[in-house]
C-alpha cells in the first residue's frame, strides 16, 4: 500500500497540512527521520521512518508540491506491519509432517530457509493384466479392449503429486506375473496391480504374490464397488496393492485404500491421508445395504452452500458414469435409503477445492 508515514498526533483536526520531506521505497535504506509536522511518502514494502507511527493510504490526500492534505485522522499503528508479527523468533513455522505445498514453501524461503528436510516419496508401478488388454493408442479386435485402467491410475497419481510413474500391460500368466512382480519389488516401493485379483479360473496375482514371498494382509472387502481388493507386504518395506479390473473398482479402491497408504507413507500423518467433506444429500439415494456402498457423486450447488447428488448409473465398468463424478460419498453396511438433506461423508476425487 502506498501512502504518507506520519505521526498520528499531527491529524487529530483535518483536514491538515504536513510538509513533505522526503520519500522510502521498497528496498530503500534510506529513513529520513518525520518530526512534528512532517511527512514521508512510503510506497508498498518501504521500512517505516523514525518518528512516523502510522501510514495514511495515497486515496485519503490531496498532495501540492512539498504539502500534503489529509483528509481524515488516523490511529497510531494503522496500517504498519511489524517485524515478527506473523511468527515470533523461537516460534515452530511448520510442524512436522505438513505438506509442502505453494504457501509453505513461500513461508520457508520468508524464514531463508531453502533446503528443509523431508520424507521422500516412495517410488511407484503399475501393473494391468489381462490378455485382453491393448495400450490405448492401438487398434483392438472385438475380443479384445483398450487398457483404460493404466492411464486413469497415472493421471490419478500425477494429481497427487506423484507424476511419471511407469505403467505395463502383462498377459495372464502366472509365470510371467510372478516374474514380472518379482522384478518390480526389487526397484519400486510400490506395486499396484489391476485385474487378475478375484477367484476366477485366471484370477492369478494371488498366486503371484505368494510365489514372490509377500505376505497377504487382506484379500477381499465388505464394499461396493471394488469388494475383491488384496494388499500384501514384502521384504525391505514393500507394498502390493491388488485392484479389480473393473474400471470404476479401481478408481474406487485406489482413492480408498491405496493413495491414502501412499500418503502414509509419504510421511503425512494417519488422521490426514484421506479427505473426507460432511456435506448435505441433493436427493434421496437407496442402495443394497449387504455392504457399504461408496456411491459415484458430482458436487451441486445446494441453498446456502456445496452439496452431492449421487450419479445415475453406479455400474463398476461405466467409465462415462465415473467421468462425471467429482468422487464418492459413503453410505454404510446396513443402510438402505438416505433421505435428501442426509449429511454424508463425502470424498473428493481429485484436486477440486
Amino acid at each position: 500500500m502506498d501512502g504518507f508515514a506520519v505521526r498520528a498526533g499531527d491529524l487529530k483536526n483535518p483536514p491538515q497540512s504536513l510538509r513533505l520531506i522526503g520519500e522510502v521505497a521498497a528496498g530503500s535504506d534510506k529513513r529520513p527521520t518525520v518530526a512534528a509536522g512532517t511527512c514521508v511518502r512510503i510506497l508498498t514494502g518501504g521500512w517505516v521512518p523514525p518518528g512516523a507511527n502510522a501510514v495514511v493510504k495515497v486515496e485519503d490526500t490531496r498532495e501540492d508540491d512539498e504539502q500534503v492534505t489529509f483528509l481524515s485522522a488516523i490511529a497510531a499503528g494503522v496500517n504498519i506491519r511489524r517485524k515478527g508479527e506473523e511468527v515470533r523468533k523461537g516460534e515452530v513455522v511448520l510442524d512436522k509432517g505438513t505438506v509442502l505445498a505453494a504457501a509453505q514453501i513461500g513461508l520457508c524461503a520468508s524464514v531463508g530457509k531453502v533446503a528443509v528436510k523431508v520424507h521422500g516419496r516412495p517410488s511407484v508401478i503399475v501393473l494391468c493384466t489381462g490378455r485382453e488388454l491393448r495400450p490405448a493408442d492401438q487398434r483392438v479386435r472385438a475380443h479384445e479392449l483398450r487398457d483404460t485402467n493404466g492411464p486413469a491410475l497415472r493421471a490419478a497419481l500425477a494429481d497427487a503429486g506423484f507424476p511419471n510413474v511407469p505403467h505395463r500391460i502383462l498377459p495372464d500368466s502366472p509365470k510371467v506375473l510372478a516374474r514380472r512382480l518379482a522384478r518390480a519389488i526389487e526397484t519400486y516401493d510400490v506395486v499396484v496391480l489391476t485385474g487378475g485379483v478375484s477367484v476366477g479360473k485366471y484370477d492369478y496375482v494371488p498366486e503371484a504374490v505368494r510365489a514372490v514371498g509377500a505376505a497377504i494382509r487382506f484379500h477381499g472387502v465388505t464394499m461396493k464397488p471394488g469388494k475383491p481388493q488384496l494388499y500384501a507386504t514384502a521384504s525391505r518395506n514393500r507394498h502390493i496393492f491388488g485392484l479389480p479390473g473393473n474400471p470404476l473398482s479401481v478408481l474406487t479402491g485406489f482413492y480408498e485404500l491405496v493413495l491414502p497408504a501412499l500418503r502414509r507413507l509419504s510421511g503425512v500423518p494417519a488422521g490426514q491421508c484421506r479427505m473426507s467433506l460432511q456435506l448435505p444429500l441433493a436427493a434421496s439415494v437407496s442402495v443394497k445395504p449387504s455392504r457399504e456402498n461408496l456411491v459415484l457423486a458430482q458436487l451441486v450447488g445446494g441453498q446456502n452452500a456445496l452439496a452431492v447428488r449421487a450419479i445415475r448409473s453406479q455400474g463398476s465398468a461405466d467409465l462415462a458414469a465415473g467421468a462425471q463424478a467429482d468422487g464418492v460419498f459413503i453410505v454404510p453396511k446396513g443402510t438402505a435409503k438416505l433421505p435428501a438433506g442426509s449429511v454424508v461423508a463425502f470424498r473428493p476425487w481429485r484436486s477440486i477445492l
